[in-house]
Formats: structure tokens, sequence, C-alpha cells
């Protein structure tokens, strides 16, 4: 195609096509319905960019990034060619010469967000501009399968129904079920042209490792590679700014960017990656979806990501340039249930939950992987039969195995014995004969299964359970902040029908740093996120600080003591009568994972004190008591204001308790006696 050839050459700077393009360019020049997958960094754009240069009227680029569409924009005008952005990161001043370009008819690639292509001010503006060609890009987001859905790339279909429009769609992750659905929606269920050129990244180095002091390997990894263009990604807006600021601290350039910081800050931080060398940008997943910088050296995550699709599209970002890159993720059991609640905690439908299940099993399996890694992440995505890459951690050093079946059937029967109630840490202290307070308060000690694991240090046993939570033999339960549920997959390990063989994990060295003390243990640490984020929730609908509502120390009690009832959420330090009164029932819901049963307004008063307990059991004498003796009597009964009196006053004669309000002659007869004798009992 030499027209295509000739444009490569003379406005974009390049001899050949990559391997894949030219067809890829033929197909969408000619007019056909396309869908591409082409790995990162393979040249995805130029294949829908030079199309637009060939064909007559405007091309519309549908993307969900923000700084890819400016950094193309940019690309390309500095190329010669006119093409804007509608994005919301424009200025007035672009959005009208973006507007004035079209009426002009001068625009070639108009860049739009689907947010923008979903207005029916948008839809009527490109009727008139005279589209010929819409292009899709990460059209993957289409999906509600794919791992970064987009409801407004579902109205994409409808745009592209005009007479002589094709469409081309690119995406760099896409599982099987994800591309019938990307044909589905954008192409009406009728096949595109579909080309597959692969997933493999040979010059990306891949590493996982277990955290073990992550911090501390995170900075090491950075450090040996100062001077590099990297990535960090991380799980928490907090964590962000926490790294960059440890990075700093160890003379990295190193900056924080995440969704809560201004567009402005973001734009600056956009900036300075794309034109300083050597700087780290420790993210959320909000930064480097299209980030044009072909030589960003390392990607690393500090916390697991939520799928394989995901984990590429990121690990993508590096070595662009074709140069050597490496990446490094981090992974815990504190990252699997994180990923757990978040799937089961969504508004997803069950099929949907238990999609998203088996894609981070996936990724889970990835992490665990016991052979070469890029085998499994190619296998996939379809392409099996792969020989080991010898450019992963793995193949480098390949891990030491051995068989866990007898553990593992030790590790599930101590889940099953403690009714699946608690977490790893606990069930560990039962397989090793740890004897805390909480194995003696449940009778744990008595199980067959207390120390049972003796054989296997704690190290160890984290280990086994991380790996077959991996497996998804254990999986955290969101109903009960965390504890480990056995799963189906797990029957035939324990009905002794499969042998399991496991990574003998090797962290053994000392951390150099000493690791920060947690707030609370593992435990309850799931229970004591879920009362952060309602405090959080609290605190913004009120614009006050979190430490108004509560401070930490009374969340910490409040998931170490787990109150059942206001008696006990009184207890907690940190709780007065005034908070337990606004806030008691709202906590005491999230640690029992579900609405508790409202108390009277005279009854929540005395929440908490001695006078409660005494206020139920009048309240008991007084429903045994409202017809009488021999049950035939008039029925009669104290309003709970007056039990509340009496329980706080606790009169010692019949004529004190005949002087508290609402105690009649006829109540004084019924209940007296008996309300006597339980004040006397309670001295």
């Amino acid at each position: 195609m030499p027209e295509a050839a000739e444009l490569l050459r003379s406005v974009f700077g390049f001899d050949t096509f990559r391997p894949g393009q030219a067809e890829i360019v033929a197909a969408v020049a000619g007019g056909e319905n396309t869908l591409a997958i082409m790995p990162t960094g393979a040249g995805k754009s130029l294949c829908f960019q030079i199309p637009a240069l060939m064909r007559p009227g405007l091309t519309v680029v549908v993307s969900p990034l923000i700084a890819l569409m400016r950094d193309q924009v940019r690309a390309l005008r500095a190329a010669g060619v006119a093409a804007g952005a509608l994005t919301s990161a424009n200025s007035e001043a672009e959005t009208d010469e973006v507007f004035d370009a079209l009426h002009a008819g001068r625009l070639k690639l108009l860049y739009i967000a689907p947010e923008r292509l979903a207005t029916t001010a948008t839809q009527a503006l490109l009727a008139r501009a005279g589209v010929s060609l819409i292009a899709v890009d990460e059209a993957h987001c289409v999906s509600q399968w794919g791992h970064d859905f987009r409801p407004d790339y579902l109205r994409i279909g409808p745009l592209r129904r005009a007479p002589g429009v094709p469409l081309a769609a690119f995406t760099a992750t896409a599982d099987g079920e994800t591309r019938g659905e990307i044909v589905e929606k954008l192409f009406d269920g009728t096949p595109p042209r579909v080309f597959l050129h692969g997933f493999d990244r040979p010059n990306i180095h891949l590493a996982f490792a277990a955290k073990n002091n992550p911090r501390k390997q995170i900075l090491d990894f950075a450090t040996a590679r100062r001077g590099q263009s990297g990535i960090l990604y991380c799980a928490t807006r907090a964590r962000t700014e926490t790294l960059a600021r440890a990075l700093a601290a160890e003379g990295l350039a190193a900056v924080a960017y995440h969704a809560g910081m201004e567009a402005g800050a973001r734009r600056e931080v956009e900036r300075r990656f794309q034109q300083e060398d050597g700087l780290i940008v420790v993210a959320t997943v909000a930064f480097g979806m299209g980030i044009d910088k072909p030589d960003i050296r390392w990607v690393a995550h500090a916390d697991l990501p939520k799928s394989i699709e995901a984990y590429y599209q990121e690990i993508g970002r590096a070595g662009r340039d074709g140069a050597p890159a490496e990446t490094l993720t981090l992974f815990g059991a504190d990252d699997i249930r994180l990923r757990r609640a978040q799937i089961d905690e969504g508004l997803a439908p069950p099929e949907r939950r238990a999609a998203d299940h088996g894609r981070l099993n996936a990724l889970l399996g990835l992490a665990e992987a016991q052979g070469c890694r890029r085998q499994v992440l190619l296998a996939y995505f379809g392409e099996a039969g792969a020989a080991p890459c010898g450019n992963c951690d793995t193949c480098a050093s390949p891990p030491e195995l051995f068989d866990a079946t007898v553990p593992v059937m030790k590790a599930l029967s101590a889940a099953l014995r403690t009714g699946e109630r608690f977490g790893a840490g606990h069930l560990i202290d039962i397989l090793t004969g740890k004897l805390t307070d909480k194995v003696r308060a449940h009778g744990h000690d008595a199980l067959p299964t207390f120390g049972v694991g003796k054989d296997l240090s704690r190290a160890r046993w984290q280990g086994v359970i991380r790996q077959i939570m991996g497996l998804d033999y254990l999986r955290p339960d969101p109903a009960r902040h965390g504890a480990l549920r056995v799963m189906p997959a797990a029957h035939p390990v324990l009905r002794g029908k499969a042998e399991v063989t496991l990574r003998l994990d090797t962290i053994a060295r000392p951390p150099r740093r000493p690791a920060v003390r947690a707030m609370v243990g593992e435990e309850d640490a799931p229970l004591l996120s879920a009362l952060k984020a309602r405090r959080r929730a609290l605190a913004e609908a009120q614009r006050v600080p979190a430490y108004v509502v509560f401070p930490d120390r009374t969340l910490i009690e409040m998931a170490e003591k787990r109150p059942r009832d206001l008696d006990e959420m009184a207890a907690i330090s940190g709780v007065g009568a005034r908070k337990l009164e606004r806030y008691g029932a709202i906590f005491l819901e999230v640690i029992a994972g579900a609405p508790v049963p409202e108390m009277h307004p005279a009854r929540r008063k005395l929440a908490g004190r001695a006078a409660g307990a005494l206020f139920d059991r009048l309240e008991a004498a007084q429903a045994r008591l409202a017809r009488g003796e021999d049950g035939t009597g008039k029925h009669l009964t104290c309003t709970r204001t007056t039990l509340r009196h009496i329980a706080e006053r606790r009169p010692a004669t019949l004529d004190a308790l005949g002087r508290i309000p609402g105690m009649g002659g006829q109540k004084l007869e019924r209940f007296g006696a008996a309300f006597l004798a339980i004040i006397a009992e309670e001295e």
C-alpha cells in the first residue's frame, strides 16, 4: 500500500511498519470493520492515524484516557496533522479552537471521551462534521467482563450505524470472553475482521515477590534503578503519597499521582514525567494509561492488581521502545482479602462476581507460578505452547516445591472445626499450638487440630495459607470480616482424592528496616478497615475531620473487642453517651455485618450502666406478671420510662417504689414485691 508507506515516512518518520501494522492499516483504510488486539508498544495508534489521513472527512477517536488524547494530539500537531481533543481537561480556549476547526472542516482527527460522546449535543455536532471513520481505543472498556468497564462505551454502537462509517477497535488486553462482548456491543454482533497479534512482550522481565516488609522491598528495587524512569502502582491514594515521600527520602526523584489531586497538579505530574529523565511516579491506576513515554524502564506494583488484564495493561507501559524493562509485583494475604472483598461487596450480578473471582484466581496463579511466568501469562490469553522465556524470575531461579497435601488438609480442617469464623492468624495459632487468649476463650486448644502443625514455622504456615487462598481453597468471607471459608475446590483435597504441590517460601532474611507495627492483628484488620470506611463516610457527610466521629484508638478497641450490643459498645473507650446515641447502632451494624435490633430510647439511656441490666430484669418480671401470678388478672404494665426510673433510683421499700412516677396503687400491688426482690438481689 504505497500511500500508507509514504505517510508513514513523511508524517511519522518511520521507514517500515512494525510486524502486523501494514495489514491492519490496509483493512481500516479500506473501510472494513476491524478489531485489532496488539500488545502494548506495538504501535496501535498508527493503525488508525494513517487511515485517518488516507480517508476523506473526519476520524473520531474514542478514548477513555485524557493523558493519551493530549499526548497524541500534541504529537500529531507537531507532525503537521490537524488534530484536536474534547476532554474535561480542556481550557475554554482549547475547546473553542476545536469547535472552530470542526465547523471549518479543517480537523482530520478528533479525540473524544466516551462520556462526552454520549451527549445529544456532541452526537448532533458529529453528524454535521462528516465523520468517515470511528476508532475506538482501549476497546476492552466496552466489556462488562473486562477489567476497566466504562458504561458510556455502550453508546458507540449506535453512532457507527451511519452508512459508510466503518469502526476500528483496538486493545492490548482481551481474553476470548471479552473479545466476544466487544464484537457484540460495538459491532452489533456482526463479526469484524479480527487481527490477533499476540500478547508477548519479550523485552519485559517479569517478577513477583511475597510481601516481606514491602516498603523495604520497593525502596531496594527502586534504588537499584536510580536514574531510570519508573511507575510504582499502589492500591490507595494515601499509599501513593507515603511511598513517594519514602522514595524521596532515599534521594530519588519521586512524585505522587492520584485522582484526588487537583487537575492542574495531575497535569504537572504528567508533564514532568514526559519531560524529565529518571522521575518515578507513585500512582493509583488513574495514571499511566496512554502515557506516550517510550523509555519507562520499570513498573512495580506495591499491591496486587485486580486481574491479569489490569496487570498486563499496567506493566505494558514499560519498555515501549523495545529495550529491556523490568517489573516487580508484591502480593500477600491482605491483597487477596482486599480483592475478594471488592468483588463480593460490589453491585455486580452473581455471574459477574463469579467471573471476577475466576480472573483473580488466574492472577493469583500467575503470582504463585511454579514454572515460567511468561508461559502462564500467555496461556491465559490463549497463547499456549511457548517455551520457557528465560526472562522472568522463575526461569532465573526456579522455586523449590514440596508436597503440601498434608499441611493443606490440616489448615482446611482447622478452618472447618472452628466454624469458618476466623482468619489466617488464628488458624495458625491453632495449628502451631500457640495458646493465645482467643484460642483459650473459644476452647480451640481442645480441638484435634491444636498443635498438629508444629513441624512448620509460623512463616511457613503463612506461605501455605496464602497459597491455598490463591488456589481458592480458602476464601475470605466479607460478611464475617474476612473469616476464611472453605471453598468447593478444596473438597477433593479434604477427601484425600487430590494432592497439592506448593512453593517453598524463601523469605528468611530479617528486613534491614524494622517493620511498621500494624494497628491491629491480622484477624481484626478487615473489620478495622470497615469501621474506618463508615467513619469516613460519616465525617464527609458532616464535613468534619474523621477523629471528631471517633479517634483511631476507639475504632481499634471496637475491632478487637467486637461489642455485640449498646451495653458493650458503651464500655469502649471514647464512646460517651452522646456518641453512643448518635453512632452506636451505626457501628454495631458494621461489626455485626447486619442491622442490629433497635433499642427503646429509655433503655438506650442506660446502655453500659449497671442500671441497664437491672432494667432488663425488671422488664422480664413485668412481662411474667402482666396478668398476675395466675395469669387471669387484668393486663397491667409500666412504661419503659417508669422502669428506667426504678432501675436508676433502686428504691428499697414499697413506699419509695410508690413514689416513682407512673407507679400507681394497682401496679404497686401487682409488681412491687417482685421488683423489690430483684433490686435487693442486685445490691
